[in-house]
């Protein structure tokens, strides 16, 4: 993973737009991810779903405690992707109260599929997600990758989180800062 730059596709998202009224104040906004990523240091995470127990009690909470930390190692914004749609991101950060990281809706999966990290978890009744993994992207290009062992599609995973740590990442940004 390495080395590559990080697929350009459309993620369909939500934003608040103030001239809509009444109770649903939102409109659809096309988000391609070259832009999100384009001149700019980020760390990308994705987990399995919104709502799940690791999820929502370690790995996206862990992501925001350590956003300060992050951004004093010259990252630009922490993006959390998931293989879920607009309206569960959504409702997913307002209960956990996440401020800084921004979540990302990879809906359809096609985020995920190109960057070979697209399984099937039939076995628990979620379809398609994504394995867990976390990386640093400069101006697109990976340069960073923390993927956790063992991916697979068969169930027999006990969905491993230690590799995609918001600490390993901090870790490799404070040894290779930007010049």
């Amino acid at each position: 993973m390495l080395n590559r730059y990080v697929p350009n596709v459309t993620l369909k998202t939500r934003v608040r737009d103030e001239t809509i009224e009444g109770p649903n104040p939102f409109r659809w906004q096309d988000v391609q991810t070259g832009d999100l990523f384009a001149g700019r240091r980020v760390i990308v995470f994705s987990l399995p779903g919104a709502f799940t127990p690791t999820c929502s009690t370690e790995q996206c909470p862990a992501f925001e405690r350590f956003y300060d930390d992050f951004r004093a190692q010259g990252v630009d914004d922490v993006y959390c992707l998931s293989v879920n749609d607009a309206f569960v991101m959504y409702q997913w950060g307002r209960h956990l109260g996440v401020n800084n990281v921004k979540l990302l809706p990879d809906g359809s999966g096609d985020f995920t599929r190109r960057m070979g990290m697209l399984i099937k978890k039939d076995h628990l009744g979620f379809g398609d997600r994504s394995w867990r993994y976390a990386m640093v992207v400069d101006d697109g290009k990976v340069v960073a990758w923390f993927e956790e062992p063992g991916i697979n599609d068969s169930g027999e995973d006990d969905d491993p989180y230690g590799e995609s740590r918001p600490e390993p990442v901090l870790g490799w940004l404070k040894a290779h800062p930007l010049a």
